[in-house]
């Protein structure tokens, strides 16, 4: 099961704010000349594969519907939900119900918490509703605390001075199976209200995750916000060809019953999103040019490894794709030297165009020399893989990978 939905509550009123949040909501404060908060929380959703997105709007929502009703943002398709009146957190949720899939992302939408949400949305053991994303600090008296035993939640503590020393406290982001929502009705608070219920029941877990995080609810983390998220949105990435590097190259491959994975290929892309890098695959496909596939089946046959990848909390930032050839037996495809068809480093030059990428810090691993030729010309390092597991090869040639 691939979750595709993300919920994001932005209906909150920003008090705390003061004069920043008198005309514009919260989530809606830019961070960076034309970039919103909420376009990062969106973004960092969609490029997870994430491609429901719902907002949860309430106070000033018109202009949360101005700004995101309709759009599509990195493939992921966006729709606004507006309470009538101010509900809580919990009766927003209530309120959507009839517009939630049977599991979800749920998060804040004034706070970021890089972690890896697929890992997040892996499912649910058997008589658990809810997976609660957790963050260990080392001041949580303005957070409060959450207690834990292995992953279950067994308490939480409200926000006081008396609470010293590190502790876990919620990040703001839980998976959830909408059976959670079917008696939400009316104002309450998710946190407050329901959590507890659900926590004395022993139905919610903690995943805790040490990503970079901010609450952006006061002036001064508001302030911090613009001076570091631009720049944690800059990451290296892991540029990856597909045949005989991700799956087993049987000549052409194209059809999802013929998925078989190179050896720690999926553990490869897990490690490398666990870690914070951008995964990209780029992948010259003649077999389209010659007329033995469409598009369309290729397009399927990524969707099976995005859907076999979420199953270990793994995914794909991106796949480019070069479909041309010299000597293509479909018109449209034949061109005689495309600028994206590998030893060209069109896919790679894109991508460091498309994707805030730190590009002195990334590689490409490929199977052939036209994978390295391509990414000495898009000016990055490359790794030739030439079988063995692919991870214990990436560690080995570049200290990278985790442990």
């Amino acid at each position: 099961m691939q979750v595709r939905q993300a919920v994001f509550m932005v209906g909150g009123r920003g008090t705390r704010l003061g004069d920043l949040t008198r005309n514009v909501p919260k989530p809606l404060l830019e961070i960076a000349p034309g970039v919103r908060f909420l376009d990062v929380l969106i973004e960092e959703a969609a490029r997870m594969g994430f491609t429901d997105i719902l907002l949860l709007a309430g106070h000033m929502g018109d202009q949360v519907e101005e700004v995101y009703q309709g759009r599509t943002i990195r493939g992921a398709s966006v729709k606004v939900v507006r309470e009538p009146e101010p509900q809580g957190t919990g009766g927003a949720i209530g309120f959507a119900k009839e517009h939630l899939q049977p599991f979800f992302l749920l998060s804040n939408g004034d706070s970021l918490f890089e972690i890896n949400l697929r890992d997040l949305a892996r499912p649910l053991p058997d008589g658990v509703q809810v997976r609660m994303a957790l963050r260990r600090v080392p001041d949580p008296a303005r957070y409060g605390a959450v207690e834990t035993e292995g992953e279950r939640v067994t308490a939480f503590r409200e926000k006081s001075a008396d609470l010293v020393g590190p502790a876990l406290i919620n990040g703001g982001i839980y998976f959830m199976d909408r059976r959670v929502t079917e008696d939400l009705t009316g104002p309450c608070s998710i946190e407050s209200d329901i959590f507890p219920k659900l926590v004395e029941q022993g139905t919610v877990h903690g995943q805790e995750h040490d990503g970079y995080f901010i609450d952006m609810g006061l002036p001064d983390t508001y302030e911090q916000a613009q001076r570091e998220v631009p720049g944690q949105r800059v990451r290296p990435c892991l540029f990856l060809d597909r045949d005989g590097v991700l799956n087993v190259d049987k000549g052409y491959t194209h059809k999802a019953d013929e998925l078989e994975w190179m050896p720690g290929a999926r553990e490869t892309i897990k490690a490398f999103n666990d870690a914070g890098h951008y995964v990209i695959v780029v992948t010259n496909q003649a077999g389209i040019a010659r007329g033995y596939y469409t598009e369309e089946q290729m397009h399927a046959f990524h969707e099976a490894m995005k859907a076999d990848l979420a199953t270990i909390g793994a995914y794909v930032d991106d796949i480019y794709f070069c479909p041309y050839h010299a000597d293509g037996s479909v018109e449209r495809y034949t061109v005689l030297d495309h600028p994206d068809r590998k030893p060209n480093p069109g896919m790679i030059l894109r991508a460091l165009q498309d994707w805030p990428i730190d590009g002195a810090q990334s590689f490409l691993v490929g199977d052939k020399d036209s994978d390295i030729a391509a990414a000495k010309a898009a000016g990055i390092s490359s790794v030739l893989y030439s079988g063995g597991n692919l991870l214990q090869v990436i560690r080995e040639s570049r200290g990278v990978g985790g442990h």
